[in-house]
């Protein structure tokens, strides 16, 4: 990659990163659903605009079923639940945490599509349980039911994100990744529209949060799919799989930036353990397919 390239890919992962930093901000103060319902429906927005200002070429109304279910699974669901585990664990936290969907990924694929797993994946998954208990065990929150949940609500995102992957790459075959990209946010809005009215502000809204939400769905969501749309056209897929590692290193740097959160030693052993397993669990051809469905 040439210094523009890398530029993009790192800009890229900065900017999925600053998203735990934006839901943390935002969820104890207007909820977690509405939270997300903003970041999905403006981010759809602005990437139609893009779209109407150069022309572009998209397929959405032959899909708009399929996009439905991809928005729940790769959207609205796993957003919506890392949004409700920020409300009690700290964003670093929440960022190492998402980062073991390629464990989601490797399991659904091998249920779903039967795709073998070799020994180097198994040790990649065992690895990746080990960084889990790592990370929660020796981190600086304190261990209570609050945590607990939370941290599986996380895990249950990455889940979600393992099977909206597998159910994308059965369904959009031949689908531009703008198209899939629109369609999925504008599919999980639709989604998520019944729950916002039982999930409504109970605390004044700051200018904070407001500039949160527009961070969150402006920058983290619509400008960083250009960036991630951008790398795939000059770098490939393969090579843009690279950003999961990065992701959650900007996750831990924004948090102990911009909220003052506390890193351990716990922290960064189950980080290094969790990366560790990604890097044995994306060879290739997964990374091909990831990078067909990654989230932001």
């Amino acid at each position: 990659m040439n210094a523009k390239e890398m530029a993009s890919l790192f800009l890229l992962a900065a900017l999925w990163g600053a998203s735990f930093l934006f839901m943390r901000i935002a969820s104890p103060v207007i909820g977690p659903v509405l939270t997300i319902e903003l970041r999905v429906l403006i981010a759809g927005i602005v990437l139609l605009l893009y779209v109407w200002m150069f022309k572009k070429s998209v397929e959405l109304k032959a899909y708009w079923k399929q996009y439905l279910i991809v928005g729940a699974l790769n959207a609205a669901i796993p957003f919506t639940l890392i949004a409700t585990a920020t409300l009690h664990l700290p964003a670093s936290v929440a960022a190492i945490l998402n980062s073991t969907t390629p464990l989601f990924t490797a399991l659904t694929s091998r249920w779903f599509l039967h795709e073998p797993l070799y020994a180097k994946k198994w040790i990649g998954i065992g690895l990746d349980i080990i960084g889990v208990f790592a990370l929660v065990g020796w981190s600086p929150v304190s261990l209570s039911t609050q945590t607990i949940v939370s941290t599986l609500l996380s895990i249950l995102a990455a889940f979600s994100y393992g099977c909206g992957g597998v159910y994308a790459k059965k369904t959009f075959a031949g689908v531009s990744s703008l198209s899939l990209s629109i369609g999925q946010q504008l599919g999980a809005a639709a989604v998520l529209i019944p729950l916002v009215a039982f999930d409504m502000p109970t605390k004044q809204v700051s200018t904070l949060v407001v500039y949160s939400i527009l961070g969150l769905a402006v920058f983290c969501t619509a400008i960083a799919y250009l960036f991630y749309f951008y790398l795939l056209a000059n770098v490939g897929p393969t090579k843009t799989l690279s950003v999961t590692f990065l992701v959650p290193v900007f996750g831990v740097i924004w948090g102990m930036i911009f909220l003052h959160e506390k890193i351990s030693i716990g922290m960064i052993g189950g980080l290094a353990v969790i990366l560790t397993s990604i890097f044995l669990l994306s060879d290739v051809k997964i990374a091909v397919k990831r990078q067909e469905y990654i989230k932001g």
